[in-house]
């Protein structure tokens, strides 16, 4: 190949940020047009064991890039009938306690039902819960943050809640029904729950740096979040589900439409958030609509370009990487790939 290659200097950026950033091990994938077009692994999944990176298998922890999954399963049974996304949350989960204000599954889908966050270490619960209703437990009982639908206040504890408004209505568990309707109809077959205590093959380990040393980040239970960041992925199979957002004959427009229309407040203040979905411009007004990911132990991007076909995943093991302009460089530098489709897949 030539050295203008993209796939050529698409390895020569990842590699020197990979170098550069101190990142144990990274991966990245590029879809175009219905087909992965790049893919390649860095660094170690498991530095003491030198197990190196491979993009179609290690399974990072995607943190908050559970959410569109979850999105995408909402919507499925908005299509169906199945769900109403102006009905109050409290008629798919009657016990969820009444608060002074109510809030609908769109609000609570879009981060407008004012819903509380993590607070102190929770991020680093060992706590197991055995289903996705018991880990309401941990915020059902605080006070609503502000009155729904008056302020953008983003809530990974809001998609727990939403997880149980799909088991409900979908009348399975929310890990089965997300299995059986999304996973296995788009070919995600290494993304699953990160359950602790089993043998997950090619999970790869999780770390954090500090004062310039790397460390082990310790073990948590994502139990209590499967919706909202306890899932593990690689980025090829991430890059399958932005692809079929975009090509599958199971997604229809206005399925698309719920998920990328951007929310806004009562008082008309665009959101910047659609359904799961990050909705944003960038200074030269290329939409971008995705999610970023951050867990304990694990950094993930994932986006989509709608008008150019494109779709980029990146996912690292160590918490809180920046991952600096590594996205838009690497969208610029496949630009010319999307509009003449005239490369084949991965090499």
């Amino acid at each position: 190949m030539q050295a203008s290659d993209p796939k050529v200097e698409a390895d020569r950026i990842v590699s020197e940020f990979a170098r550069e950033s101190g990142t144990p091990g990274l991966s990245a994938s590029v879809g175009i047009h219905g087909e992965q077009v790049w893919s390649a692994g860095y660094g170690f999944a498991d530095v003491e064991q030198r197990v190196a990176v491979d993009p179609a298998r290690t399974k990072f922890r995607i943190g908050s890039v559970a959410k569109p999954l979850t999105a995408f399963a909402l919507v499925q049974l908005v299509a169906q009938g199945k769900v109403d996304l102006g009905q109050d949350v409290r008629r798919y989960v009657p016990q969820f306690p009444s608060k002074p204000h109510k809030f609908t599954v769109a609000q609570l889908a879009g981060h407008l039902a004012c819903v509380r966050h993590y607070a102190g270490d929770e991020a680093y619960s060992r706590t197991r819960y055995l289903s996705t209703a018991a880990a309401l437990e941990i915020f059902q009982g605080d006070a609503l943050v502000c009155v729904p639908g008056t302020e953008w206040r983003y809530s990974s504890y809001g998609y727990n809640l939403l997880s149980v408004v799909i088991e409900r209505a979908a009348e399975k568990p929310f890990l089965e029904y997300l299995d059986q309707s999304v996973l296995l109809p788009f070919g995600m077959t290494s993304t699953e729950p990160d359950r602790i205590e089993e043998v997950v093959l090619n999970r790869g380990r999780y770390y954090v740096r500090r004062d310039g040393r790397l460390y082990n980040e310790p073990e948590v239970d994502n139990s209590n979040k499967w919706a909202s960041g306890g899932m593990l992925s690689t980025t090829d199979d991430l890059v399958r589900f932005g692809l079929a957002l975009m090509n599958s004959p199971q997604v229809s427009p206005a399925m698309r439409k719920l998920l990328w229309t951007e929310q806004s407040t009562t008082s008309g203040e665009p959101t910047g958030y659609g359904i799961g979905f990050r909705v944003v411009a960038d200074k030269e007004g290329t939409r971008w609509i995705g999610h970023g990911g951050g867990s304990i132990g694990g950094t993930t991007q994932f986006w989509l370009f709608p008008e150019t076909g494109m779709v980029i995943a990146v996912a690292s093991n160590l918490s809180e990487l920046d991952y600096s302009d590594l996205i838009p460089r690497l969208r610029n530098l496949f630009v010319g790939l999307s509009a003449n489709q005239q490369d084949s897949p991965q090499d």
